[in-house]
């Protein structure tokens, strides 16, 4: 396989994973999708089996949301992040306190993602953070998302905000069902190829199919 069939193809959570044990990536089971198709195209490249993760893949000790500095063991502005958990009491905890300290915050669709890419990239660089400084970028985040989101490797993201930013009047149903039609087709999974293909009326025939 080339990396372009690789990219024109449209692979599974499972299937990544199973690809990737088997070429022997180490800590495979951890890696979320985006990491284990970095990690696919490096050995595809170059043969080499390497996981390209800079996050810390293991986590030992209490959880932050079980170890706040605050007399009810919760999470707290000035407690630092050392073992984040992504559940629904500490996202509620940095929407709360953001909206304290900007009036009428509301998250904007895709910052979580990237307020989740940022804390990875502060703690693997090996800086200090706190909640409190999560809060404040999410504040960023909010302010500063405009346009389509553009996520590397989050292919069927970039391709829904792609389409709705083209066809603001269109629900979101028929972006996902375009979105589909996209996945089974062998060409690059972006909006652009989609409409080159909807638009010339011969989409490229299924990748899967072709190569099963």
């Amino acid at each position: 396989m080339t990396e372009t069939e690789f990219d024109n193809g449209y692979w599974y959570v499972t299937e990544l994973k199973e690809f990737a044990i088997k070429v022997g990536i180490p800590s495979a089971n951890k890696l979320r999708k985006d990491e284990l198709e970095k990690a696919l195209k490096h050995f595809i490249r170059t043969g080499e089996s390497k996981t390209l993760a800079q996050r810390g893949l293991t986590k030992a000790g209490v959880r932050d949301v079980d170890k706040g500095l605050s007399l009810d063991k919760g999470l707290s502005l000035d407690l630092p992040v050392v073992n984040y958990t992504s559940n629904k009491e500490t996202k509620e905890f940095i929407e709360c306190e953001a909206a304290k300290l900007e009036p009428g915050f509301k998250r904007a669709s895709g910052t979580r993602y990237l307020l989740n890419r940022w804390r990875e990239a502060q703690l693997a660089s090996g800086k200090l953070i706190t909640y409190q400084e999560l809060v404040k970028q999410a504040i960023e985040l909010n302010k500063t998302r405009h346009g389509p989101l553009r996520i590397e490797h989050a292919r069927y993201i970039n391709f829904i905000s792609d389409f709705m930013a083209a066809n603001k009047k269109a629900p979101r149903e028929e972006a996902v069902k375009a979105w589909e039609e996209l996945k089974a087709m062998d060409a690059p999974k972006t909006y652009e190829s989609w409409t080159r293909a909807h638009k010339a009326g011969r989409p490229s025939g299924s990748f899967r199919d072709r190569n099963s």
